[in-house]
């Protein structure tokens, strides 16, 4: 029948790293919950000899811990063989997958060259340069302009700045003969006399009579002024 009709061909794909590495990573789960169930069986052994006294059963009860002894360690055997094959799969599709990302990597830095080039080809580094004196002149004419649209008028170029500096200390040293140690200008200062009589305490004439000693003293009103003699009046 094969020789007429030929064997059907199997187009399934292969499975992937992927795929194998959880299939196997199922079985040592499995293998896994097995050796857990015999260390239970273990520990229920181990209570059973520790209370049965020396003899034939507690010979019996050691047999039959032997022998699930014995299936734990052919287990932890096949766990430990499905692990290393897993570890061996991540470390196939770890590699894999690095040569996968370094030919992004080549085939993103080919079209980057690509791209560069055909920039690199618009741009030309005398015109660069050119541009750049070129801007650096008109800002030295710019700098020129600003300067004389802030010049002053109507100031001589040719002042003598010592000249200058003489007459500013003359005028300070003016300025420093008006004021007084205090700081009071010389013009607010008290009179020099009006602070001798209140030295001396001299009481002053009472208003409206002649000071004595002094005949030809005139004598005050009420105001404080000269009075005028009553015999010029009537006349």
């Amino acid at each position: 029948m094969r020789r007429v009709f030929g064997a059907k061909k199997n187009n399934d794909p292969p499975p992937s790293i992927q795929d194998a590495s959880d299939k196997i990573t199922k079985r040592g789960d499995t293998v896994e919950e097995k050796i857990k169930k015999l260390d239970v069986e273990l520990s229920k052994y181990k209570e059973q000899i520790k209370k049965t006294r020396p003899g034939p059963a507690q010979e019996a009860v050691k047999a039959r811990a032997m022998r699930v002894l014995k299936q734990k360690r052919m287990y932890e055997g096949q766990r430990d063989m499905l692990y290393n094959q897993t570890f061996n799969l991540d470390q196939v599709q770890f590699a894999t997958e690095g040569i996968k990302d370094a030919q992004q990597t080549m085939s993103a830095l080919k079209s980057a060259n690509k791209e560069l080039k055909g920039v690199m080809k618009t741009v030309n580094i005398q015109d660069i340069d050119n541009l750049q004196d070129e801007m650096m002149d008109l800002m030295d004419v710019s700098n020129e302009i600003q300067e004389t649209l802030g010049r002053s008028y109507n100031v001589p170029d040719d002042l003598d700045e010592d000249e200058l500096m003489g007459e500013l200390d003359a005028l300070e040293a003016d300025m420093g003969d008006e004021t007084e140690a205090d700081g009071v200008p010389s013009y607010l200062q008290p009179d020099k006399e009006s602070d001798f009589d209140a030295e001396l305490n001299l009481p002053s004439a009472p208003a409206g009579h002649t000071a004595p000693g002094r005949s030809n003293a005139q004598t005050e009103d009420e105001l404080g002024l000269p009075a005028v003699p009553r015999a010029s009046l009537r006349g």
